[in-house]
């Protein structure tokens, strides 16, 4: 199981990540906008179109994940902009993890199939920690 830092910015991720692989001299291996989102599993509002839904850069042995924050039900808040990442080697214990650390908190979403494959989900724990919980679809 590894874990991860997953950023979060107010609809300037792209500017963001590209400033932080410039200066880390890294490398963007994963970009996804919201609007590349089948319409069926969610459909973003027209002004987050263009927004980042998903990107990750590594560097040195390191990797950052992130994305513009669209969440009508919680306001953005600079400073507490960001969740630990987790990836599982299987799908129970994505589950049993979930689980755990909703107890007392609250999921957002239920650990679920993706539509870019696997399993995914997101809470947040009884402390005000957000979490995100992914499986690989090869290892599910």
């Amino acid at each position: 199981m590894k874990a991860h830092t997953y950023l979060h910015f107010n609809g300037n991720c792209e500017e963001a990540i590209n400033f932080y692989k410039d200066v880390l001299d890294g490398t963007i291996t994963t970009f996804m906008r919201f609007g590349e989102a089948p319409e069926d599993v969610f459909k973003a509002p027209d002004f987050a179109q263009n927004w980042v839904m998903h990107c990750t850069l590594e560097f040195g042995g390191t990797l950052l994940m992130a994305s513009d924050y669209l969440n009508e039900d919680q306001e953005f808040v600079a400073g507490s902009n960001f969740a630990v990442s987790i990836n599982v080697e299987d799908e129970a214990q994505g589950q049993a993890i979930c689980d755990s650390l909703a107890d007392g908190g609250k999921l957002m979403m239920p650990f679920m199939d993706a539509f870019w494959g696997g399993k995914f989900g997101m809470l947040k724990d009884k402390f005000g920690i957000h979490w995100m919980v992914s499986c690989d679809i090869e290892k599910v």
